[in-house]
């Protein structure tokens, strides 16, 4: 493992994940703080952190798998930031990575004695619960949902580090954010069936499916809200609970604002069409039966009920002030996403 730069007056921060469409706006934002003098990251893809211009940064190759890796990561490090998880992929292996791994780092960062560990946790810990109140405050307790895994993962680790935190002289920062979205994260449009069956056509079938209105996706639309959050947004919260902001704990985050599917069609150009709530369960029954499609696309199920958050808290004690709403990340993320050719 190739050797850290020298210790300099300051902050210094470990990040696991920097390289996702989060971790590389986390890094940024720590990149324009002046109280963060270093910032020591760790993923398992290659990358060259001087194509996004950043000073401060030192990265190698590793997984938070590996706990002597994780060690050498987080020792002298001032704060831990764990952003390391899978959202969607095979449930034993997102289970390693969101559990195992989890455990991994926070453990090693007690131990290396961080001040602060700060954990990127989702509001899908809460589970899509009906008898949830809404909005959702963080008094709510994280139950999770066995159906959808990486809603029950999510829940299960923030129980992990609650276990782990007994006795323990580490603070710990725990963030709920809802669908983060933005230039860097088309993660919501990537995570809708239609985007690898269009992959799968050939250009001159697209372009045509492009010219006839009439075959232009359909989205089916519970009716039930949702929230999004720009990666900018959390990352300044997350810059706030690195610099020590506000009283260790759980905070939700939410661009302000609510959306419907019927909005997010009619900012893609698409259409959108009213089902009842069984049809809610019978889309993701099929969803969950196509093979080719991605495992993303399980997150219609997360539709049953709305999620929304209430995020006073975090405004109160980290001072958090997000500078997009809801409407202006889904843009963002849609003309992001078309760019990138993941829709047309």
């Amino acid at each position: 493992m190739p050797r850290a730069p020298a210790r300099k007056p300051g902050l210094t921060v470990a990040v696991t994940g920097p390289t996702g469409e989060l971790g590389q706006a986390v890094v940024g934002a720590l990149e324009r703080s002046r109280e963060v003098t270093r910032i020591l990251g760790m993923a398992r893809r290659p990358f060259d952190p001087s194509r996004r211009g950043w000073k401060k940064f030192f990265y190698t190759r590793g997984d938070v798998l590996d706990s002597e890796a994780v060690a050498a990561l987080v020792n002298g490090a001032d704060v831990v930031v764990h952003l390391a998880f899978i959202i969607m992929s095979k449930a034993e292996e997102s289970r390693a990575v969101n559990l195992d791994g989890s455990r991994n780092v926070f453990q090693a960062a007690m131990e290396a004695g961080a001040k602060r560990l700060i954990y990127a946790s989702s509001v899908a810990a809460y589970g899509f619960h009906r008898d949830n109140p809404q909005p959702l405050t963080e008094d709510v307790p994280a139950r999770g949902t066995d159906s959808h895994y990486y809603s029950a993962q999510k829940a299960e680790v923030e129980a992990l580090l609650a276990d782990l935190l007994q006795g323990a002289s580490t603070d710990a920062y725990v963030f709920r954010p809802c669908i983060v979205g933005g230039p860097d994260a088309p993660l919501l449009i990537d995570s809708l069936p239609y985007t690898q069956v269009s992959d799968r056509l050939p250009g001159p079938v697209l372009a045509l499916l492009d010219g006839v209105s009439i075959l232009k996706p359909v989205l089916p639309d519970p009716g039930v809200p949702f929230q999004l959050v720009h990666h900018d947004d959390v990352a300044s919260a997350m810059r706030a609970a690195v610099l020590g902001r506000g009283a260790p704990g759980i905070y939700n985050l939410a661009g302000p604002g609510r959306l419907t599917v019927k909005q997010l069609a009619e900012e893609l150009g698409w259409y959108s069409i009213p089902v009842p709530e069984l049809a809610v369960d019978v889309v993701a029954e099929m969803i969950g039966r196509l093979g080719f499609l991605p495992a993303q696309a399980q997150w219609i199920s997360a539709f049953r009920e709305p999620v929304i958050m209430d995020t006073s808290k975090a405004r109160r004690e980290l001072r958090w002030r997000p500078a997009n709403d809801a409407l202006q990340t889904l843009r963002q993320t849609i003309t992001a996403a078309r760019m990138g050719r993941l829709i047309r």
